[in-house]
């Protein structure tokens, strides 16, 4: 059977044409990955940097377009979550990462900023859950802390240091499972900031009470994007299915309730995992930032 999608009446899926103070942090530069490409060269960064909140140092992976140096540009920022898995095989956990370098090297019109996560004990689900939950056993969410960092010093510095565009409308965040989850939150939450989430897969069920509450309190902008999609093989049945189903799609009324444009996209034989997020790059991106 060939791959298929399914878009959902009643939300809006566009495509436009178009689409502080520095503070000090940390850096310490671990790595630099160059690849030659022709005569291009295409770089992945990374360094360590201290997350204040939890007093912890985390590396993190930046994605620069090749000529971010010499040609005067200045580029949008995708602020991301388990950077670790977005680009090389070599670091992502189940050996398979979602290959966003090679998409970009075929796109250079944005940098990416991704701090890797926290890999001890159930550290990730607390740093990526904004809300306290009963799953696996009870939940801390630290998520809002998080959030904070992240928007109050990581994003400064990454403008003060690189050629971005640091305004609202050229500021998304994505990421998947939990970091869909966050996506989700923050460009809600923080939707002064984000006017774009990629919200693959996001792990909704262990929070749709204070979540949805949220998002019917949440003030959006009517220029604010969502990419949210959910597959089909990620449920362990056809009940299952049905609840991923239902909670996406109250999730996407919920936000095109409030202004938002919203690409709702199930993903036939789709499984959770990397090699099958890799697979929707090149719609969300292209939804989000309306790139040809």
């Amino acid at each position: 059977m060939g791959r298929r999608c399914f878009l959902f009446a009643g939300f809006s899926a566009k495509y436009p044409r178009a689409i502080e103070k520095k503070r000090r942090m940390r850096y310490n530069k671990t790595n630099l990955l160059i690849l030659l490409k022709g005569a291009r060269t295409l770089m992945v960064e990374t360094f360590t940097t201290r997350i204040t909140p939890y007093g912890l140092d985390r590396k993190v992976f930046l994605y620069l377009p090749d000529d971010w140096q010499t040609s005067g540009k200045r580029y949008p920022v995708v602020y991301m979550f388990d950077g670790h898995n977005l680009f090389f095989d070599a670091t992502a956990t189940y050996g398979t990462c979602w290959g966003l370098k090679e998409y970009l090297d075929a796109h250079p019109e944005a940098i990416v900023a991704a701090p890797e996560c926290n890999h001890e004990g159930n550290r990730r689900l607390e740093e990526y859950c904004p809300y306290d939950s009963d799953w696996f056993d009870g939940i801390h969410g630290t998520g809002k802390a998080y959030m904070d960092w992240l928007v109050g010093e990581f994003k400064p510095w990454i403008d003060a240091r690189y050629p971005t565009l640091s305004d609202r409308a050229h500021t998304a965040i994505g990421g998947s499972s939990m970091g869909g989850l966050m996506s989700l939150y923050a460009a809600t939450r923080y939707n002064d900031v984000f006017s774009k989430g990629a919200c693959l897969s996001p792990s909704v069920r262990l929070c749709m009470e204070p979540l949805t509450a949220d998002l019917r309190a949440a003030r959006l902008r009517k220029d604010t994007r969502f990419y949210l999609s959910w597959g089909e093989r990620e449920a362990r049945d056809q009940h299952q299915l049905a609840e991923y189903t239902h909670n996406a799609l109250t999730v996407a009324r919920l936000l095109s309730e409030k202004g938002a444009a919203v690409y709702p996209y199930f993903q036939m034989d789709g499984r959770h995992c990397e090699a099958d997020w890799r697979r929707q790059l090149d719609r969300c991106f292209r939804f989000l930032f309306g790139w040809e």
